[in-house]
């Protein structure tokens, strides 16, 4: 019985050094992950700024889009709920800036339908993002995120509008006839 408490008593002192030393590789590798997904969003974003053509801007949208929602999502995790706002409203910007070009490079959706349903499907994804992280922000920091979240409705709208317009006209009521007394 002696040796199980000698075992117990030196184990219990090398497990504690080995948590200390994962939980401080742990915080090195994750201040490395933040430091390299700032970096890579920086360097998506250039090349997002950088880009002429819509439909090429969107597929660049899309990557700069992922680098952003995990950026937002480390600052999420780390409590930095004013960080994750300010990265979402540089997205909606992006979104913005990119179907404003894309009205004017392509005005016409029902021609050239790619580029606005890559679009579309990428405001989608970052409305579900929003949303997610509105449930987890403190209620008084959800405001810009409310916003986002708005105007990113806003746009889902207007692309559905252009992709799917109305061929006919609505409808209209026919009054009923009155009926004859006998």
């Amino acid at each position: 019985m002696y040796w199980k408490k000698w075992r117990t008593k030196s184990s219990s002192g090398w497990a504690r050094r080995w948590q200390t030393r994962a939980v401080l590789c742990a915080s090195l590798v994750l201040a490395g992950a933040v430091a390299e997904g700032a970096d890579q969003v920086k360097e998506l974003q250039h090349r997002f700024d950088s880009e002429v053509r819509a439909t090429s801007k969107i597929k660049v949208l899309d990557k700069l889009a992922g680098a952003q929602f995990l950026a937002a999502g480390d600052a999420g995790g780390l409590g930095d709920f004013s960080t994750v706002g300010l990265i979402f409203e540089k997205y909606r910007d992006n979104v913005q800036g990119v179907f404003q070009l894309l009205k004017k490079q392509e005005p016409d959706a029902d021609r050239h339908p790619n580029g606005y349903r890559q679009l579309e499907l990428q405001v989608r994804r970052g409305m579900r993002e929003v949303a997610e992280t509105m449930v987890i922000a403190p209620v008084e920091l959800r405001p810009p995120l409310e916003l986002v979240r708005k105007d990113l409705l806003d746009m889902d709208d207007e692309l559905i509008r252009l992709l799917f317009p109305r061929r006919t006209k609505e409808p209209q009521k026919v009054p009923t006839a009155p009926e004859a007394k006998p």
